[in-house]
Order: structure tokens, then sequence, then C-alpha cells
């Protein structure tokens, strides 16, 4: 997982007499569009699904998820005042019961977000991926699916737990559940009355996916944007900082704004 993906422009697969030869790349002057091939190392970096495939010979794939998946209750159990005390801290279920004596019953297929504030250390990646971190407990992991029936849980470190086995993880995709690992903004969403939706990538018999997760909140939430703000079609050209200018590759091969 040290190894970094790479982003690199398409070449030509064939020979299209007049347009293109074998292995040239693909640019908006001589094609009229580009496109980007991707070569990524492992699908268990960045904010991610789990499928049980991960742990299970036996367990669904990132492809076998169902379509259901789409769009769940939100819960936002908040721990980050006592991560900020004990970095190792594990949410427990005596953090789930105080959600829930201060806004009801956790409803049966919600997904439930674990929130530490530990994705602000991403800049600091040694630290991030450095144990302690904060994460949450076997008998919490239980409670949730055994009593509560949720759908999956997420949290914002890239593991489960800091246990030497990874009892939680083991436990959680042994048994069939997937998680969410990598979340981030979690300090922007409400810890009751939201949805949220669920997006990923699906290649077939994958053992992760790369994911979207967005938090629909209330109209009167203090933070992200209404459609009104940000409608989507059409969509504002690229500019940097204050002007637009045109897409380049960079030392890595991502496309981004850059002036001429």
């Amino acid at each position: 997982m040290e190894r970094p993906a790479k982003f690199k422009p398409t070449l030509a697969g064939a020979d299209m007499p007049g347009y293109i030869n074998k292995g040239q790349e693909f640019t908006y002057e001589k094609h009229g569009f580009i496109a980007t091939a991707y070569e990524i190392p492992t699908d268990q970096y960045g904010t991610q699904l789990d499928p049980p495939a991960h742990w299970d010979e036996y367990g669904a794939t990132i492809s076998d998820l169902p379509a259901t998946y789409a769009i769940r209750p939100l819960v936002v159990i908040d721990i980050h005042e006592k991560v900020a005390k004990d970095n190792g801290y594990h949410c427990s279920v005596d953090d789930i019961m105080a959600w829930e004596k201060k806004h009801g019953l956790i409803p049966e297929g919600s997904v439930v977000m674990i929130r530490s504030d530990w994705h602000k250390k991403w800049g600091d990646v040694e630290r991030y991926n450095k144990k302690p971190f904060p994460g949450v407990s076997l008998a919490a992991l239980k409670f949730l699916h055994i009593h509560r029936k949720i759908l999956f849980h997420g949290h914002e470190p890239l593991d489960t737990d800091t246990t030497p086995t990874l009892e939680g993880e083991y436990w959680l995709l042994h048994n069939h559940y997937c998680q969410a690992e990598g979340v981030t903004n979690l300090d922007k969403v409400p810890e009751a009355g939201a949805l949220i939706a669920i997006g990923f990538a699906k290649p077939e018999g994958g053992s992760g996916g790369y994911a979207r997760h967005i938090a629909i909140c209330p109209p009167n939430w203090k933070y992200g944007n209404s459609v009104i703000e940000a409608p989507g079609a059409p969509l504002p050209k690229q500019s940097y900082p204050l002007r637009p200018y045109p897409l380049r590759r960079d030392q890595n091969g991502v496309l981004k704004p850059t002036k001429p």
C-alpha cells in the first residue's frame, strides 16, 4: 500500500486510419477528447467499503452489494472528545446507549458512522496509520448488528480496531456484514435526522470499493450546499484561482486547471 496510484493518458489500443495510430495518446487538439488510465495498487485505501470477501473466501464481493445500499437513515455517534484525551479510545456500547438516550432507538437498516475527527490527521499519513488510533469495540459492533440490525457502520481510520488480530473486522466480515473505512467530515453532519447516499466503485469480484458517502441533511443544517446553491447543470468551468484555466496533467498524471 506504499506504492502510489498512477494516473496516465489512455493510449489507443488499435489503429484507426486517418484518426489515430495504436499506442498514441488521445488529445483535445487532435481527437476532441481525452481519457485517463488508472493503475491502483490496492482497493484498501482512502474512503472505502469493505465487503465480506475482504476476509472471507465465501463472502460477498463489492459487486454483490444490492442496490438497496444506495440510501439509508444516517446515525452519527460522536466520540471525538474522548479520542482527544485518549487517541486509542474505542466506541463502546455505553456510547451507543448515550446516543439513544438523546435521540431514540437507532433505526433498523441504518448506517452508523463513528465520529472521531481522526480524518483531520490524514495530511500526516505516518501518524494517521500509526497506533494508537480510535476504533470500535467488538461489543459495540455486535450490539449494533445483532440488537439494532443496522446495515453497516463506518469509521475514520483505515482499520476497525487496534487489537492484535483486528477482532472487530474479523467478526464483521466473517459474519457477512460490510463496513466503511476512511470516512471524513463527520464533524459537519448532524448526529440524527439525516440520510446517507452511498456510491461506490463496483469492479466485478472486488474485495473492496472506493466509496463516496454523502449526507442529506435537514434544510436548516448549517453545513453543505442545497440544489439551489449547486444545481449541478451546467457545471462550472475549471478555474484557478479566479479565471478559467485549461486542464493539464501534473507530475502524477492528475488533471488540474493549469495556468498556460
